[in-house]
């Protein structure tokens, strides 16, 4: 959709971003706090080791912004250790129209942009990243498709006709290919690219979604787009995604277990949470270690199949206390003496599940179902009891 004639008179039912709405002196934290009533655009930007960054998009979207509405930036920082939040603060001391929200013992993606969102009151809310990737230049073809009544949401799409992925590799095409294939299976909403970082949507649409929002992984569109109660009117404007020239990359094999979990949550209509998704994978990943660990003990060691039953059952254990503390409890990861100790809750936990398990199974083969249905049943009942543990005294959130 092509931008308005004159971006600066952009009507939004009873609302207009007019021209005649400046921004306040940036000198004048007085005068900016004032008119502070009046915001009619949120920028939220969630971030990690951003400081090179940050300040540059807030330049930006000064440029953009200025004199076409009253706006403000606000950064959801999860403690960065490279100083992005003191950054921000300096900067909002300073009069601008940045603000931080700092996360101590916090982290991901989703939730960040939850937290954001929910922090301010302006009617229009931008999501974008601070790595310089997404380009601001389309924001007011985005404001224009959301000051149109039938517009719930607007999507800035690398894949919509005039949009384009930059200069990615093979390897990184392919799995955009396959992230985005499984995206549509979690939505009826119609999204050339449900996993696009870089959208905007009314405030009202988001309080209503905010509560069944699952906030696992690092893609809040599709999170938005399946748990609204109704299919959303969205518009796509294109864009092409630029190289990052400053930071690291946040896509690691962790935001990749939680968006995985994040699908299995929206289409099992969240009968399945994503968290214990997770914590069932990694469980059964667990059954391959015993099962490995064993066969090795009983092959090169002379402790006999009991000793060594018990042995890989420990090495199991221990594996799985690791893998969920780093990718199912990611946002809650255990350091130093703390995991010490949760390593061993985790072993009370999962041996109770144990005995829950021989309990379950021994109840149901007793009572005529076959050896296959028992063992299923109790170590479904074994998993449920060790993921309500785990998370409750183990990784407390």
């Amino acid at each position: 959709m092509a931008a308005p004639a004159d971006p600066r008179r952009l009507t939004m039912g009873d609302m207009r971003l007019s021209d005649t709405m400046s921004i306040p002196h940036l000198g004048d934290p007085a005068a900016h706090r004032a008119d502070k009533a009046a915001v009619e655009l949120a920028v939220v930007v969630p971030t990690y080791n951003e400081a090179r960054n940050v300040l540059v998009l807030a330049g930006r979207l000064h440029k953009l912004l200025d004199g076409v509405c009253r706006w403000e930036m606000i950064v959801v920082d999860d403690n960065s250790p490279d100083g992005t939040a003191g950054i921000v603060d300096a900067a909002a001391r300073g009069g601008d129209t940045l603000r931080c929200v700092r996360r101590i013992g916090r982290r991901g993606l989703s939730t960040a942009v939850i937290e954001g969102c929910l922090a301010t009151f302006a009617p229009l809310i931008i999501v974008m990243d601070a790595d310089l990737q997404h380009d601001e230049a389309i924001i007011p073809r985005m404001l224009a498709c959301l000051a149109e009544p039938e517009c719930d949401l607007v999507v800035a799409s690398r894949y919509t006709a005039g949009g384009g992925v930059g200069e990615w590799n093979r390897t990184r095409k392919t799995g955009s290919s396959v992230a985005t294939w499984m995206a549509r299976m979690a939505t009826s909403s119609p999204i050339s690219d449900p996993m696009s970082g870089f959208f905007g949507l009314k405030r009202e649409l988001f309080i209503d979604v905010a509560p069944r929002l699952s906030g696992a992984g690092f893609k809040i569109l599709l999170d938005i787009a399946a748990s609204a109660s109704r299919p959303l009117r969205i518009r796509e404007v294109p864009y092409t995604f630029r190289l990052r020239t400053e930071g690291d990359s946040k896509l690691n094999a962790t935001v990749v277990f939680d968006y995985v979990g994040m699908i299995i949550e929206k289409r099992s209509m969240g009968w399945i949470p994503a968290r214990f998704a997770l914590f069932a994978f990694t469980g059964l990943i667990g059954v391959a270690v015993n099962m490995a660990a064993l066969s090795l003990l009983v092959r090169a060691t002379g402790l006999g199949f009991n000793r060594s039953q018990e042995s890989a059952t420990f090495i199991a254990m221990t594996f799985n206390f690791f893998l969920n503390n780093n990718f199912t409890y990611g946002d809650r990861r255990l350091r130093g003496g703390a995991a010490a100790t949760g390593l061993l809750k985790f072993y009370l936990v999962c041996g109770t599940g144990a005995l829950s398990n021989i309990g379950v199974a021994s109840f149901v083969f007793t009572h005529g179902s076959g050896w296959f249905a028992s063992g299923l049943a109790g170590a479904f009942v074994a998993a449920v009891f060790n993921f309500a543990m785990s998370s409750r005294y183990v990784w407390r959130g």
